[in-house]
């Protein structure tokens, strides 16, 4: 169980694109959101929630906060979670990932070393909403708000923050699968992911 580091829930976004509240679809027996914290509580002795500020209120058996600026997307949420975090660093992850995998989280914080930012980068370009992130992080956050530029990619690429960048070849080895980084944003993604839930579970078990 890590201590030194934050499991950090982003779950405020407005679903535009799935026209519902993605926090309460379900994968199998599971919401989105009950799965994705499950699998940061199995990794992180402190897990929280971040919402928008105009998002539900959401019922939690761990800390929810709200976010601390308006009207600055998950760059705002990510920038919360450091601010109310008391550890050095955040894993901070988008709650429409349903397959998210404990050992893949795990190897982010294990290649931190005085990296202030560890993020994946596969064939479809940077991954900031299954990252980590260090306190450092915060004051080039405040600068990109105020300057309205919120696409937290662009953490990944600022000259004064150290970066490890993940490879696909390294996410092989923990993640055969490749399933870490699929998301739900459509109807369509929610369909194809409750397929892929349901072939797992109909894969014998292997031989004891």
């Amino acid at each position: 169980m890590i201590t030194e580091g934050t499991g950090v829930l982003l779950a405020g976004g407005k679903s535009r694109r799935m026209g519902e509240d993605k926090r309460f679809l379900s994968v199998g027996e599971e919401t989105l959101y009950a799965r994705s914290l499950a699998v940061l509580r199995s990794v992180f002795q402190t897990v929280f929630v971040v919402i928008a500020q105009d998002s539900p209120a959401l019922e939690s058996d761990v800390p929810v906060f709200r976010d601390l600026g308006p009207d600055c997307g998950r760059l705002c949420g990510l920038y919360t979670g450091l601010k109310r975090a008391v550890t050095p660093y955040v894993f901070t992850v988008a709650c429409d990932m349903p397959f998210l995998n404990p050992a893949t989280v795990q190897y982010f914080t294990e290649v931190t070393r005085d990296a202030d930012v560890v993020m994946a980068k596969l064939r479809n370009g940077l991954q900031p909403m299954h990252a980590l992130y260090h306190q450092r992080c915060l004051t080039v956050m405040e600068d990109l708000m105020k300057a309205r530029e919120l696409k937290i990619q662009q953490l990944a690429v600022h000259p004064s923050l150290r970066v490890r960048l993940i490879t696909l070849d390294e996410l092989s080895a923990v993640d055969p699968e490749g399933r870490s980084f699929y998301n739900v944003n459509t109807p369509s993604d929610l369909e194809t992911a409750r397929s892929i839930h349901g072939k797992r579970k109909t894969v014998p078990p292997g031989p004891t």
